[in-house]
Parts: C-alpha cells; sequence; structure tokens
C-alpha cells in the first residue's frame, strides 16, 4: 500500500488570509487524517506566507497523539529570520516522522527542482548527520533525471522523493502515449536505481485525482505520496473528508503485488 500524506500548506495560507485561526489547522488535519491519510506534511518558510514554526510544532505533537506521520519540508540552508527559527533549529524542535530536505529559494513560489547533491554534498552530508537524532528518516528531493542516487544514499538519506511535475505536465497536455510512456519509462527507471542504491521511493508534486493512478500503477517502489494543492482544490468542490477518502482509495489500491510494469 502506498502512504497518502497531506500537505496543508495552503489551509494555513487561507488562515492567515484573515489574520485569525479560521479555518482551524488543526481541525482541518484531525478530518484528513479520521478520513485515511497517513500523516501530514508541512512546508514552512521563512517568510511565513503560511505554516508558520507554532504550527510546526502543534502539529507534531497532535501528530504524535493520534500515532500519524509527520513530514516537514525544507531548504536545510535557510537561516533564522525573524519568527522563523532556520530550518535545522525547527526540525530539531518538532522531532518529525520525517525530514524531506529541497533545494528552493527563500521567496520561490513552490519547489520547481531536485538537488544537485554533487554541489552541495560537503553541506548535505553535515545536515544530514546533523538531522539524524532529530527524525525517523530522512528524505532528499530529487529530479528523475538524476545519476546520484547511490551519492543520496552515500551521504545518509533513507529516502528520495522523486519531483512529479514532468509527469504531470505531460497528462495534463494529453501528450501522445509514446511520449508518456517514455516520461514514465524514465520516472520507473529512477525508482529503480533508487531502490537499488538501499533507498525507499516518495513521490510528490502536482499528482492529483486524474493522474495518479496511472502513475501508481506504472512505477513501483512507491512508498508514500505526498499531495497539497490539488487535493485542497478538489475539497473545496467535493469537501475535504470526501476527496481525501477518494485520494487514500487511489493509493490504497495499487500496492505492489498489483502493479504493472513498463
Amino acid at each position: 500500500m502506498v502512504k497518502l500524506s497531506v500537505n496543508v500548506n495552503k489551509i494555513a495560507l487561507l488562515r492567515n488570509a484573515r489574520g485569525r485561526e479560521v479555518p482551524s489547522l488543526k481541525k482541518a488535519c484531525q478530518v484528513i487524517l479520521e478520513n485515511g491519510a497517513d500523516g501530514i506534511t508541512v512546508h514552512p518558510r521563512p517568510d511565513l506566507r503560511h505554516i508558520k514554526p507554532d504550527d510546526v510544532l502543534m502539529l507534531a505533537k497532535f501528530c504524535l497523539q493520534l500515532g500519524a506521520e509527520f513530514n516537514i519540508e525544507g531548504n536545510p540552508f535557510s537561516k533564522k529570520k525573524g519568527e522563523y527559527p532556520g530550518f535545522i533549529e525547527l526540525v530539531k524542535q518538532a522531532k518529525p516522522t520525517q525530514v524531506t530536505l529541497v533545494p528552493d529559494a527563500e521567496n520561490q513560489i513552490t519547489s520547481d527542482h531536485g538537488w544537485e547533491l554533487g554541489k552541495h554534498e560537503l553541506a548535505l552530508r553535515g545536515f544530514l548527520s546533523e538531522l539524524r537524532s532529530s527524525c525517523k528518516r530522512i528524505s532528499l528531493f530529487m529530479s528523475h533525471t538524476s545519476k546520484d542516487w547511490n551519492l543520496a544514499r552515500q551521504l545518509g538519506a533513507d529516502r528520495v522523493e522523486l519531483y512529479t511535475q514532468s509527469y504531470a505536465q505531460s497528462y495534463a497536455a494529453h501528450y501522445a502515449s509514446s511520449k508518456k510512456e517514455g516520461l514514465l519509462k524514465q520516472y520507473l527507471l529512477a525508482a529503480k536505481l533508487a531502490a537499488a542504491a538501499g533507498l525507499q521511493v516518495n513521490a510528490g508534486h502536482d499528482l492529483n485525482q486524474e493522474n495518479l493512478a496511472e502513475f501508481l500503477a506504472q512505477i513501483p517502489f512507491i512508498s508514500e505520496v505526498s499531495i497539497g494543492h490539488a487535493l485542497i482544490n478538489d475539497a473545496l468542490y467535493d469537501g475535504l473528508a470526501k476527496t481525501v477518502r477518494s485520494y487514500k482509495r487511489i493509493s490504497q489500491s495499487l500496492g505492489d503485488a498489483g502493479r504493472k510494469t513498463l
């Protein structure tokens, strides 16, 4: 079974627009977890545009109480800025289940590329060593075209998260079957190489109810998908509880034993 972690950044963004605790981030996460999600993901940023440090600490405790996984995404190079304590310090305080290191710029709208590990090898090795005692596992956000799977494992990563925007764009553009299959083969190869290097494989970015089933059916080894923007968009029309159940059905129905490979 592929686990579903729901990114709640957009719920916090909506709350912040009015400067009040409505909608309640905690209540939303409770609905999400009660309707089948395996965990909660947050991606706090130094500008505090959505998830804030207090949210991270509250959700870490809340998920622990409910036995749910908690995943914190972010750039380990992000330093203290105002109320933001710096990414490494925030992780140390929260002690999440999983940390996903992402190479995004401070004011970036959303993540748009994976790590080039060779450029940051020494620093990342230090970050992973420093974070090891503060979480159960560490994942690196990676492009499907990367060749650095063995290096990721050597640096101490437990998992990688495949950046799936290329696949999502090809699906939305209705690319010819042969072109889309070629792209899926690249993702499949990346997953195989990562697994061969001793890494578990997550996936995320622009996955939705239309494209998720095909991706999971074609790409084995996926342990977890992280979905936020698309899921919250769907929830505007269908309701949060119903939407989470729908995404969970898709991920749950595509266990390793039932998948086909290209």
